[in-house]
């Protein structure tokens, strides 16, 4: 995080402890800090975490102003190719996610999305705690008050990738998806085996729908997500989506399949 967003957060920090009337001893015992822990946070000789944060937005009354700095600064730092997907899918009111082989992200539990960014051992440990956060982060749109409506597909042989190790945290994302189709604004899709070749084989995309109409869509290669906003490529992207959404299975028959992958493993 740049140095002037990190002064800012703990200068906000200042100014909301001050405006309660709290001094730092009066304020660490709120927060679970020691008066000279809350010195250093706020002078900058000792880093700032998000339960930090969090807790004191909870304490100071400020509508969770410290973790919405601190989300911004997270996103400002992430790199330049991704921030116009994250803005058009922010603004999304229909999501539409297909992915061959992995869950998509805004599906993915913690753990999960963990062990798919660890598979890049270039990144440190910092940088992959980071990338999971970002992550997290970006699922806040299906909680909103006025959700978008989301559709995913995934296929159903990334259900299969399940050695022991990687057993337990993938009926951990089971669970998770089955809850999360539990929202009416969550649509699941399982592309069954018995499909064989299929348009999606190319690869993932997701499609995004804003307030006025219009679809812009993402690719994602190995190195960088493109956003698409062509009218012809939107157009073909859509039509691949209505082709592998038609061979997927329905809701119902996909959250029977998930529940009984599960069953299956105990």
């Amino acid at each position: 995080m740049g140095e002037p967003t990190a002064e800012l957060i703990r200068a906000q920090i200042r100014r909301l402890r001050n405006a309660a009337g709290l001094n730092q001893e009066e304020f660490g015992r709120l927060v679970h800090y020691s008066a000279s822990m809350v010195s250093a946070v706020e002078t900058g000789g000792r880093p700032y975490d998000r339960l930090f944060l969090a807790r004191a937005d909870e304490v100071l009354n400020s509508g969770g102003l410290l973790v919405a700095l601190l989300k911004m600064a997270e996103r400002d730092g992430l790199p330049s190719w991704l921030r116009p997907w994250l803005e058009a899918e922010r603004n999304a009111r229909q999501l539409r996610c297909f992915h061959p082989t992995l869950i998509p992200a805004l599906l993915q539990t913690a753990n999960y999305a963990r062990a798919v960014i660890r598979c890049d051992d270039l990144l440190s440990d910092a940088e992959m705690e980071r990338r999971v956060t970002a992550r997290m982060d970006r699922q806040d749109v299906l909680r909103q008050e006025n959700p978008p409506q989301l559709v995913a597909v995934f296929d159903e042989g990334l259900l299969h990738r399940r050695d022991e190790s990687f057993r337990g945290l993938l009926a951990q994302q089971i669970e998770h998806l089955v809850a999360c189709a539990e929202h009416p604004h969550v649509s699941v899709h399982v592309l069954p085996l018995h499909v064989g070749l299929h348009i999606g084989m190319s690869g993932p995309f997701t499609l995004a729908r804003g307030e006025e109409g219009g679809w812009v869509a993402s690719m994602e290669c190995q190195l960088t997500t493109s956003v698409i906003d062509g009218d012809a490529d939107v157009a073909t992207l859509l039509s691949r989506w209505e082709m592998i959404r038609s061979e997927a299975l329905s809701r119902r028959q996909s959250l029977e399949l998930l529940k009984e992958v599960v069953t299956s493993w105990t």
